[in-house]
C-alpha cells in the first residue's frame, strides 16, 4: 500500500473485534510514534501500553460500569491495546536551557514557549502511529481523557509533571460501522485553495 493510499484509507476506527495483536506487529507500530519529529531533539515522549487485566483497569477508572450499557460504542471496549502518549513540558525546558539553545529563551519556563511544541511533537507521535496501524491493516482511534487524566495517571504510575495526550486504542477492527460510516463526513478542501 503507497503512503497516499494509507493516508486515504485511514479512518478513527470505534469497533474492534478483540482479536489479540501480533507482538512484532504491535510494536512496530509503537516504534513508528519515535519517529516522529521533536524539537530539538528533545525525544520527551513516553509510552504506557495497556493490555490484557490492564485494559480493563483504564475502563474501570475511565467509564463506570453502570453507563457502559448506554456507551454509544461498545465496540470500543473491546480493543486489546491501549496506548497512552505522554509529554514531559519540563524535558523542553531543560534542553532549551542547554547552551546550543539558551538564545531561544526557552530554557527559562513552559510560560517562555508561545507555542508549547511538546503538543506539536505528541500529535506528531500519534499521527505516526495511527498512519502505522492503517499501514498495518489494523484500527485505531484516538481519544481524549478530559477530566479523567488524573485519574489516569495515578492509576498507571505515571510521575507527576508529564502529560497524556489522550489514549490510542489498537485493534483489528469489528464488524461494526466505522466512524466514517456512522458520522457524516464533510468535503475537504483542496489544500492548494487553502494558501
Amino acid at each position: 500500500m503507497s503512503f497516499e493510499q494509507v493516508l486515504a484509507a485511514r479512518r478513527m476506527c470505534r469497533d474492534f473485534s478483540g482479536e489479540p495483536i501480533d507482538a512484532d506487529v504491535l510494536a512496530s507500530v509503537l516504534r513508528s510514534a519515535f519517529s516522529a519529529p521533536s524539537a530539538g531533539n528533545t525525544d520527551a515522549l513516553s509510552l504506557v501500553v495497556l493490555e490484557g487485566a490492564r485494559v480493563g483497569s483504564y475502563w474501570d477508572t475511565t467509564l463506570a460500569p453502570d453507563r457502559r450499557d448506554t456507551f454509544p460504542w461498545p465496540g470500543l471496549l473491546r480493543a486489546p491495546v491501549l496506548v497512552v502518549p505522554y509529554v514531559d513540558p519540563a524535558r523542553y525546558v531543560e534542553r532549551y536551557a542547554r547552551q546550543d539553545k539558551a538564545a531561544t529563551g526557552l530554557g527559562e519556563d513552559v510560560g517562555a514557549w508561545s507555542v508549547p511544541y511538546w503538543w506539536v511533537d505528541g500529535g506528531a507521535a500519534v499521527m505516526a502511529m495511527l498512519l502505522a496501524a492503517e499501514s498495518a491493516g489494523l484500527g485505531a482511534l484516538f481519544f481524549g481523557q478530559f477530566e479523567h487524566e488524573r485519574d489516569v495517571a495515578e492509576m498507571l504510575g505515571v510521575p507527576g509533571g508529564q502529560r497524556a495526550l489522550g489514549t490510542v486504542a489498537l485493534g483489528r477492527r469489528g464488524d461494526g460501522p466505522s466512524v466514517s460510516e456512522s458520522v457524516r463526513r464533510l468535503p475537504r478542501p483542496d489544500p492548494q485553495e487553502r494558501i
